[in-house]
């Protein structure tokens, strides 16, 4: 009996450090994401076996996805809602439909104009916002927080090399406004 208490303990102390230490490999992974240079341009993920930390890329259309593991959340961007002004009917698929990059999955019509939305990666829709139907306007006081489109199970995740990080998307904006 104490030589499976020793055992038992033993296990326990090694559990521990190993959750420790992936403790600590995920928040140097997650500093160095924020802190990371690649090739001029800010990196957005950290790639550790099967696990992707969440981060948010955007498109040119003014898309944007955050990544939570192979599920993505997206929707149009705050830049996007402010050119539109106030929306008053969005469209979505339907739970099931599949896409690829850049087909159109929805629309979004406002008092200015309507719009179609692109996916910005290839999957599965799993989940559409279904706030959206009875109040749009969602969609402008809260564009990448209440006011999402749908959450896309990907398919392929390197699609996402091809999206712009915040600092690239920010700077495209502004070059637009001008």
């Amino acid at each position: 009996d104490a030589n499976r208490k020793i055992s038992h303990i033993y296990i326990r102390r090694e559990t521990m450090a190993t959750s420790a230490a992936t403790f600590m490999m995920r928040r140097t992974a997650a500093v160095a994401a924020r802190q990371s240079v690649f090739a001029g341009r800010k990196v957005g993920t950290i790639h550790t076996g099967a696990v992707r930390f969440a981060s948010t890329y955007y498109t040119p259309a003014h898309e944007y996805c955050k990544v939570e593991g192979k599920v993505t959340t997206c929707g149009i961007t705050d830049f996007a809602q402010a050119q539109l002004g106030d929306i008053v009917f969005v469209d979505l698929p339907e739970v099931g439909d599949e896409f690829e990059k850049g087909d159109s999955f929805g629309s979004v019509e406002s008092v200015k104009a309507a719009s179609d939305v692109y996916a910005p990666v290839s999957g599965t829709v799993v989940e559409i916002n279904e706030v959206l139907s009875d109040e749009p306007g969602v969609v402008n006081t809260s564009a990448e927080g209440e006011g999402w489109f749908v959450k896309i199970e990907m398919s392929e995740e390197g699609e996402l090399d091809d999206l712009m990080g915040e600092e690239d998307y920010k700077a495209h904006c502004e070059a637009e406004a001008h």
